[in-house]
């Protein structure tokens, strides 16, 4: 990836690892504490949703760092959605831990609002490699 990307994107002017971008720090942080979260999830899900959620969350950044490093600005891009993807299958995975009392209001609130936030900046910077 080029040296173009917005900085607003990126923890400084130049991106050289993808510990640089800020949406992967964002998706890294989501991923632990769905992680953590999980834990305390029923036994019983350990093969099911647990398992589910923790592999659909740690696609986001697995798909960002495989993407920073392609040739072009439009394999990024599809990297990127691919991420897109996985992270509103995250949310859907959160929604149904919430309707399952797996998840009480104030984590699934912040996990959602997470999400969301990691979910404008995948946009953005997906329409920013595009343009």
């Amino acid at each position: 990836m080029d040296d173009g990307v917005a900085t607003e994107y990126t923890e400084s002017k130049s991106v050289r690892t993808f510990r640089d971008l800020k949406v992967w720090n964002k998706a890294h942080e989501l991923v632990l504490r769905i992680y953590k979260v999980t834990r305390g999830f029923p036994t019983d899900e350990k093969y099911g949703l647990i398992s589910q959620l923790r592999r659909a969350a740690a696609s986001v950044p697995f798909n960002i760092v495989e993407g920073s490093k392609r040739n072009s600005n439009k394999a990024f891009a599809h990297f990127l959605n691919i991420a897109e993807a996985s992270l509103e299958e995250t949310k859907y995975g959160l929604l149904l831990s919430f309707d399952l009392s797996y998840l009480k209001n104030k984590e699934f609130d912040s996990l959602s609002e997470r999400c969301d936030e990691i979910g404008r900046m995948l946009h953005g910077l997906r329409k920013k490699l595009n343009s």
